[in-house]
């Protein structure tokens, strides 16, 4: 009756509420003590855990991924409405092409990019940094980006987007690329253009199958070898010269697109032999 007497029951005039009182107490102290876990039942809970975590978080990392190149798609297609805007506006003319320009820094007065000739049609400059530029490895060790450490394409030269060189107008000693005078000179227009809907302007820098694996020696796409790095495992955007963007997702798909005014695609060999002038892709892009 210890229980009956710490309760205050020790005095029920009644032998019988005494006992139903004990009984009450006996089933109050079983329950308190039927609540705590087990060292096994604690285990097999933290493993359960472990094991969705394990299952959930790269569903998680997946679906982060999918958002991000969706925003990166929305990005191209505004970038493809301005170029669209530009031409209408300056006789079917293509914009000047500027690429990898360091000094001035982007979005500086007197800086040469050619998406500074497009802010005016999308009025933000952040349209073109895609969600997914990571930079690359070649940014560390770019001279131009001495005293300005840049961790993407964007930050380093205004545009996580690379312009294709022949689907735009170069003037000669006036485009710049890498901080240098270009010799070329021509002028694009829209109605030049003999296949629009699959003609390549302007693509994502970094596609995924840029890897070493497809370009072993460096030669096909000229990347992995001090420049790539992954950005999406699917796929990049890639804008054309009609001014539509879609997601491009094999090395197939861009091999066969077009990449000049003429027709001639990105794979397709220009006839001279000589290493990095000896297709398409290479005097174009």
């Amino acid at each position: 009756m210890e229980g009956l007497r710490e309760l205050g029951l020790d005095s029920f005039p009644c032998p019988a509420a005494k006992l139903i009182a004990a009984v009450q107490v006996e089933k109050m102290k079983q329950a308190s003590q039927n609540t705590a876990f087990t060292l096994i039942e604690l285990l097999v809970v933290i493993a359960i855990i472990a094991i969705l975590a394990a299952i959930l978080f790269p569903v998680f990392a997946q679906a982060k991924e999918a958002a991000k190149r969706t925003a990166c798609l929305s990005n191209a297609k505004q970038i493809a409405i301005s170029q669209k805007l530009y031409g209408t506006d300056n006789d079917d003319v293509m914009p000047i092409f500027h690429a990898y320009n360091t000094t001035p820094a982007p979005w500086t007065d007197g800086h040469l990019g050619t998406e500074f000739l497009l802010l005016q049609y999308c009025k933000s400059k952040e349209i073109f940094k895609s969600p997914i530029d990571s930079g690359g490895p070649y940014l560390p060790v770019d001279p131009g980006l001495t005293g300005r450490p840049s961790d993407t394409y964007w930050k380093a030269y205004g545009s996580s987007y690379r312009f294709n060189k022949c689907s735009f107008t170069v003037v000669k000693d006036f485009s710049h690329q890498n901080d240098a005078p270009m010799s070329q000179n021509w002028v694009v227009t829209d109605t030049q253009f003999a296949d629009p809907a699959n003609t390549r302007s302007i693509r994502l820098e970094m596609m995924p199958f840029f890897e070493k694996k497809n370009d072993p020696d460096c030669t096909r796409f000229g990347y992995d070898c001090g420049y790539y790095q992954k950005w999406s495992s699917i796929g990049g955007s890639v804008i054309f010269a009609d001014s539509h963007a879609k997601s491009m997702s094999s090395i197939g798909q861009f091999d066969n697109s077009l990449v000049d005014p003429a027709g001639h695609h990105s794979s397709e060999t220009t006839g001279t032999g000589v290493a990095y002038d000896d297709t398409w892709y290479w005097r174009c892009d």
